[in-house]
């Protein structure tokens, strides 16, 4: 039996063992509202400078900002909300790698493998869907711990994204160069465009084909190539496609409502000679419509998803 110390012993206080660290880092709630609105405040700053000044150098700047902004912002969301305990590390890996690896392979396959033709948009949809998914199977392949539903979602979407911001820098750079020099008001067009309807689609179609992936993972980390992700791939890949041929199918379609002469040429030019205003209404009825039945199926198949996942609405 311990005997109590002698009166006047002084009392000596021995420090608790400090607490390990967080297994990730400590981001204070609400940083992706503040990304949000700091890099849209950056970005029509940049914009305005730019326009007033005619100082080309700033183009890249305005190029990246405009790009990234979206993409960045959702998955700083995804990350607060749903991902914290995936860490940092592989949320960058996905965003960066996965997406710069899922660019590269779409550009090298649909160089080789496509030509111009009516089936050129499913070959598009096919091979940038299945090319980021072999970015984000890359970027995992030594994480076997990451797997489940919610995972696939989060680290899907982030791959989409990063895969998303790239090409918005891209087509945003093709939009500024023309044969005229540098067209501004065509580059803050598509990036406005592009920055808008970011959210539903690349981001959205990965995130589902991703949970499809990650939640039929295998315990040892390999990636099972069974129906459910197969039929899932080609259910996004569709939905890519219609994303893509909206503007021809509108065109098409106006034609065959107008009663016009039907020319499958109209599809691949992009454009109906000398429309009539009958065309043009029909035209943006129809494209307009089949951009937004795309969205909501993209967003209702993804809710369906949350609502199979327990733990979703649980901010780890």
């Amino acid at each position: 039996m311990t005997q109590p110390p002698p009166p006047g012993t002084p009392t000596v206080h021995v420090p608790a063992p400090p607490k390990p660290p967080p297994p990730y880092p400590r981001i204070r709630a609400g940083l992706w509202k503040r990304a949000l609105w700091g890099g849209l405040t950056l970005w029509a700053l940049t914009a305005i400078v730019t326009y007033a000044t005619k100082n080309t150098t700033l183009l890249p700047t305005v190029i990246l900002l405009g790009s990234f902004l979206t993409p960045v912002t959702f998955v700083l969301w995804a990350y607060e909300r749903h991902g914290r305990d995936l860490g940092v590390n592989v949320i960058l890996g996905c965003f960066l790698t996965g997406g710069t690896l899922g660019v590269l392979g779409a550009s090298m396959m649909e160089y080789y493998l496509l030509h111009p033709s009516l089936w050129m948009f499913a070959g598009v949809g096919l091979i940038e869907e299945a090319a980021k998914l072999a970015a984000l199977m890359f970027v995992l392949r030594r994480h076997a711990r990451l797997r489940g539903l919610r995972t696939g979602l989060v680290l899907g979407a982030t791959v989409g994204f990063g895969f998303a911001a790239l090409e918005s820098a891209g087509y945003a750079f093709n939009a500024a160069v023309s044969m005229e020099g540098i067209d501004l008001h065509a580059l803050l067009q598509t990036e406005i465009l592009r920055g808008v309807l970011t959210p539903f689609g690349h981001g959205l179609w990965t995130a589902i084909a991703g949970a499809a992936l990650l939640s039929r993972r295998r315990p040892n980390g390999r990636f099972p190539c069974t129906g459910p992700v197969i039929g899932t791939y080609l259910g996004v890949s569709l939905l890519h496609t219609l994303w893509n041929s909206a503007h021809g199918l509108a065109i098409w379609l106006a034609t065959l409502m107008t009663g016009a002469q039907l020319d499958h040429s109209f599809f691949a030019q992009g454009h109906i000679p000398a429309p009539t205003a009958e065309q043009r209404q029909f035209f943006v009825f129809f494209s307009t419509g089949e951009l937004i039945t795309v969205c909501l199926l993209g967003l209702a198949w993804a809710r369906s998803l949350t609502h199979r996942e327990p733990s979703w609405t649980d901010t780890p």
